[in-house]
């Protein structure tokens, strides 16, 4: 079985399409574009760790956004000319998966915004963070930021 059949296999349909062929989920119709739990968010396809819910923040778009990366070296950014503006795309490092955009309209302390599809990420809660490997992030995901 080869890695995109196997890909096809594991991933629902929609997830398959955001990661492996760019698209984009539709806003306000998504897993965690409200979310307010408690956890970290990983990559779908590989599992690395990629943002926390103490640096998301509701930005009114409809997708799950946050503030930064909970590791700089988890994503990649990519220019996006695929619509009629550049963007800047964010992909995951481990698994080259398509995540969203960020944007420079974000609040404080880093005024960024990464918008990211649902449908790239996994939510873990933290109350079982330990258990699912992910005991070192345990400290990035308490307090929400001020």
């Amino acid at each position: 079985m080869t890695d995109n059949e196997d890909l096809k296999t594991r991933l629902t349909p929609l997830q398959y399409q955001v990661t492996q062929e760019d698209a984009t989920e539709r806003p306000f119709d998504n897993a965690y574009w409200d979310n307010k739990d408690v956890g970290l968010y990983v990559d779908v396809v590989s599992g690395e760790a990629l943002f926390s819910s103490a640096d998301k923040f509701e930005s009114g778009s409809g997708w799950p956004s946050f503030v930064r990366p909970v590791d700089s070296e988890a994503v990649v950014e990519k220019e996006d000319q695929s619509l009629f503006a550049a963007r800047t795309e964010i992909r995951s490092r481990t698994a080259d998966s398509h995540l969203g955009h960020v944007f420079n309209d974000g609040p404080n302390p880093t005024g960024l915004r990464y918008c990211m599809n649902s449908a790239s990420l996994r939510f873990i809660p933290v109350e079982e963070m330990e258990e699912a490997g992910y005991a070192e992030y345990l400290d990035r995901v308490g307090k929400p930021l001020s």
